[in-house]
Order: structure tokens, then sequence, then C-alpha cells
């Protein structure tokens, strides 16, 4: 990894030749690359976690003073309980994964002695541009090269100093392996972000992390590809067949173990025989995690003999089914039946992750199947929707967009294909209808 303050387009051209010989490299070069990485952060442990206690001192100044979000700071804090030690896992969890390079997908016999392969290859030149979240340069770092792609990085100014830090650990890492150091580059000149999207010839796909704010930004100034979400308002619809305590459970862990994460819960819909059976013991699970419950007036009203701590209960506006908290703010709306509840999500989500929480399997497997999101579940937390936790090792980014890879993105999600063909010379005029035409034999081989 090399930290450029050079022009965005030294910088992509740079990338671009680097990642063609990074695509070239055997996995045994690329594991061995992040095993150097991985060692080199974890001898580094004190210097990059007091680098980024340097950022979150301006960071909570900042917040103090309104320009900048508590779930930036939030997302910004690597020495948050587990953040660190995922980080590195994350590597290991990569370099034990398949390589996802050079598989075949299909093989097929045109004719004798003419062969056609699709076979999986990398992307090329990715470029992240992100707010906070520090560890985004060691999940990204490890996934483009294991998939053998050259990745220009380029981070906020309110994290500059630990990216800074752990780029310099990644960076004299890579210079002892096979990587050409130019292959990860951390781009350290501010104010760049528009001239590096129009790089159009050098960079092949652009993968946003960062509020909905930067995603729009970015999609509507550049002609590459952008993979990514520009929010997360997720939902979960609760039917009066849940289970009581596990749905409370569920519901909890959505809304309360990560506030500021793109996968936690924004919108609970309750079915309206849910209402007096189940739904007061959510709300005062929800409550007692500090929760604020914006209700509509059928479920308002369902509480009405609940003691609740005071301020915990206020009246839900219409913005507020089509916002994104990223905190302990939770809109509630009653719906009467599933076909409402996926027309609602379908209508006011994000396509990101949305689950029912239901003891029938066929209202379940109807919700899953007509809600347009990239994660549809049944009877599970929306948190679920992790690279980490789908065995991906870690991720590049959620995206909700219809292209080759929806969800979260991990290895496979940063590998296209080409086609190959291996023959003997064969003209094409030699083959189609008539006298003296070859048919093709179209036969599928094993692969």
């Amino acid at each position: 990894m090399s930290l450029t303050n050079g022009s965005p387009e030294a910088a992509a051209t740079a990338a671009k030749t680097a990642s063609f010989t990074l695509a070239s490299l055997p996995a045994s070069a690329r594991n061995e690359a992040l095993e150097a990485i991985h060692a080199a952060l974890t001898a580094s442990k004190d210097e990059i976690l007091a680098a980024n206690a340097r950022d979150l001192e301006l960071a909570r100044k900042a917040a103090a003073d309104g320009t900048l979000t508590q779930a930036l700071v939030s997302r910004l804090d690597l020495g948050k309980k587990g953040k660190w030690d995922d980080m590195l896992q994350g590597i290991l969890d990569v370099r034990d994964l398949e390589d996802p390079v050079g598989k075949v997908q299909l093989r097929t016999k045109l004719d004798d002695g003419l062969i056609l392969e699709r076979v999986s290859c990398p992307i090329g030149v990715l470029l992240i541009i992100f707010e906070a979240r520090p560890e985004v340069i060691a999940n990204i770092a490890s996934l483009a090269i294991k998939s053998g792609n050259a990745a220009i990085l380029k981070g906020g100014k309110e994290s500059t100093e630990s990216f800074i830090a752990i780029s310099q650990v990644i960076s004299s890492a890579l210079s002892k392996t096979q990587v050409p150091n130019s292959a990860i580059q951390l781009v350290t000149t501010r104010d760049v972000i528009l001239q590096l999207l129009s790089q159009d010839r050098s960079i092949d796909l652009v993968i946003p992390r960062g509020s909905n704010d930067l995603v729009r930004y970015i999609k509507e100034n550049t002609k590459i590809p952008v993979l990514g979400h520009a929010d997360g308002l997720c939902s979960i619809y609760l039917t009066a067949t849940a289970d009581k305590e596990k749905a409370a459970v569920a519901i909890v862990d959505s809304k309360t173990s990560y506030p500021a994460a793109c996968n936690s819960l924004e919108t609970l819909l309750v079915q309206d025989k849910a209402l007096d059976t189940i739904f007061p013991g959510v709300a005062a699970a929800l409550a007692e995690k500090g929760v604020t419950l914006r209700l509509d007036a059928a479920s308002k009203a369902a509480l009405s003999s609940t003691s609740l701590p005071e301020g915990t209960i206020l009246d839900a506006t219409p913005e507020d089914y089509d916002t994104e908290h990223l905190n302990l703010t939770l809109a509630v709306k009653t719906v009467s039946s599933v076909d409402e509840a996926i027309t609602h999500i379908n209508t006011h989500g994000s396509h990101h992750t949305d689950s029912i929480l239901t003891s029938d399997e066929t209202e379940a497997e109807h919700f899953m199947n007509q809600v347009d999101s990239a994660g549809v579940y049944w009877n599970a937390s929306t948190r679920l929707a992790d690279g980490m936790r789908y065995g991906f090792g870690t991720e590049v980014g959620i995206s909700t967009n219809k292209i080759h890879s929806r969800g979260p993105v991990g290895l496979d999600g940063l590998t296209i294909y080409k086609y190959k063909i291996r023959g003997n010379y064969q003209p094409t005029t030699g083959y189609g209808e008539g006298e003296g035409k070859r048919p093709w034999k179209h036969e599928k081989l094993s692969f």
C-alpha cells in the first residue's frame, strides 16, 4: 500500500498497471500478503489505537458543536469492544476462503476441438470512498488482494490520523511481498473526489462507505458503476403468531445492538392482531434499552395501560417511516396483513434488509418472495446482514443495487468473468445451415 498525494489520474493509472500484475499472482502469494498485513497490524495495535483516539477526540468536539453526527463518531471508534479483533479476524477469514479467481463456471463444446469456458476474474481497479470507519482500510485491502483487484482508497478527514497509521503499517508489510506497492493506494490529497470519479478509463467500480448523502453525491457525479446503498431503512413485520419472548429478543437485537449500523431496525410494522398480545412486551423490552418509540394511533392506544419511562412514547409523523434514524429511535406502524406490510416496505424501505416474525411458514415464504430487498429473513434479526456473519470473511459493503452482486459483498462480489475459447483455427463461415456447413454441437461439459 502506498500513501499518495499525487494527481488522481496518476494514482488511477498506476493502480490499473498494478492490477494486471496482481491478477496474475497465484493464490499462495496473495495469501502470504494477507498474513503479512495481519502480523503487522497485530504488532502495531497500540500505535494505531492511539492515532484513532486523537481522531475521536476531535470528532467528539465536532459532534458537540453539531458539525458531526453521533452515528459517525460511533463508526469512527476503532477501540469499541470487539471491533479491533473483528478487523484482524476478518483478514484471516478472507485468507482461508477459496480462491475466487480462475474458477470455471461453464464449459461447452462448440465443436470438436473448439471449447468455450466462462472463468471468474477480478474486476480490475476499485475506488473506495469512505467516511470514518478506519477498519475499512484493512477490510478493503484484504478483499482486494485476495480477489486480485487493485484498490484506491479515499477517506474522510475525520479519520485522517487513523487511516494514515493503518496505511503505513500495511504499506510496510506489503513491501516484503509480491503484491505491487501501487496495487493498494491511500489518497491523502484533499478535495479530489470529483477528479477521482472522473477516472472512468482506469477505475472500474466505485464503492462508497458512508452516509446516504455521500452515496447520492457519488452516484450523481460519476460515469463509473457504483456498488453500494444510500439508506439502511430496515423493517420488521411482527405478526400475532410470533413467539412472544423470542420476538422481543430479535427486535431488541435488531434495534439496539448497534443503532448506527445500516442493518439496524428503523421501522417496526405490527399486525393489528398482535397489538394487545405481543407488542406491549416488545415495547417494554425496547424501552428498557432506552429506545424512543414513535407510534401511530393504534400502537399508542395498545400501550395505554403499559407503564413505560417518561419520554419513551412520541407521536409518529409520516416522515418517521422514511427516516434512517441511526440512533435509539424506532418508528412503529400498525398494519392489518402481510400484504400491507409488504406494500409498506417496498414503498418506504431502502431494499436493504427486512424480516418477518411469524410461525406461519406460508406467510413467511410469501413475505420473503414479495419483499424487494437484498436480504429477506424469517424469524431473524436484521443485524445478520453482514459479510462476516454470512461467512464471507468480511465485506466491502452491502449492495442494494440490482447488478451482479447484492447484499453483503465479499470476494465473489469482487469478481466478474471472462469467456475463453480454445480452438484449432476454425472459421465461423464453416458453420450454419445448408450444404457444406457444420452444425454447432453446443454440448455441455462437466467442470
